[in-house]
């Protein structure tokens, strides 16, 4: 167990036995993965903001089924996306329009911040185009940096599953953003 698990899992009993500001601090630790998250899976910054506090509540309220077989943040994820789910579930029903692109800030891990901010809603846009549950492996392992095995975890898959979702994922992206041909061979290593 990590130290963050251990410390997790400390603040979820302290939490359960009343003490409110465990949870707050619970809360500190992960809010920006977890608004990171939604935002990666809904696209949108007041849709990520209320499925983050969706998240929070829905935690503050159930915490007692949290039963530390595997470390918080696992559950936690489980329950943002379920979070993110159901927004998406509910944002088909009502289809709105999004705000232009020059709204959203650059890429700051970009290394040419023009570069970065035109690449940018194309890979979202992309994301956006695959299915819910290959967009949350992607998300989770290559954006997010979770293991497989976390990332079997969180979506309550096997880990053979999480590998064949971010493998087709990777390979709608490439075709979608034009990094595939169909029958063309790309060699692994750059030129």
């Amino acid at each position: 167990m990590t130290h963050r698990a251990a410390e997790d899992a400390e603040l979820v009993a302290r939490y359960l036995e009343g003490d409110l500001e465990a949870f707050e601090t619970l809360m500190s630790a992960h809010e920006d993965r977890v608004f990171h998250l939604c935002l990666r899976m809904l696209r949108d910054r007041d849709a990520a903001l209320d499925a983050t506090q969706d998240t929070f509540l829905t935690v503050f309220r159930k915490a007692d089924r949290y039963r530390n077989r595997a470390a918080f943040s696992t559950w936690l994820y489980r329950v943002a996306l379920n979070t993110c789910y159901d927004h998406l579930r509910r944002a088909k029903r009502r289809r709105t329009e999004a705000l232009p692109d020059h709204h959203d800030p650059s890429d700051p891990a970009g290394e040419d911040a023009y570069r970065s901010a035109e690449l940018r809603p194309a890979i979202e846009d992309a994301l956006a185009a695959l299915p819910d549950e290959f967009r949350a492996a992607v998300v989770l392992v290559d954006l997010d940096g979770r293991s497989l095995d976390d990332t079997a975890e969180i979506l309550d898959v096997p880990v053979g599953t999480v590998k064949s979702r971010v493998f087709r994922a990777r390979r709608m992206l490439a075709e979608r953003l034009g990094n595939l041909r169909e029958g063309v061979e790309h060699p692994k290593d750059g030129p």
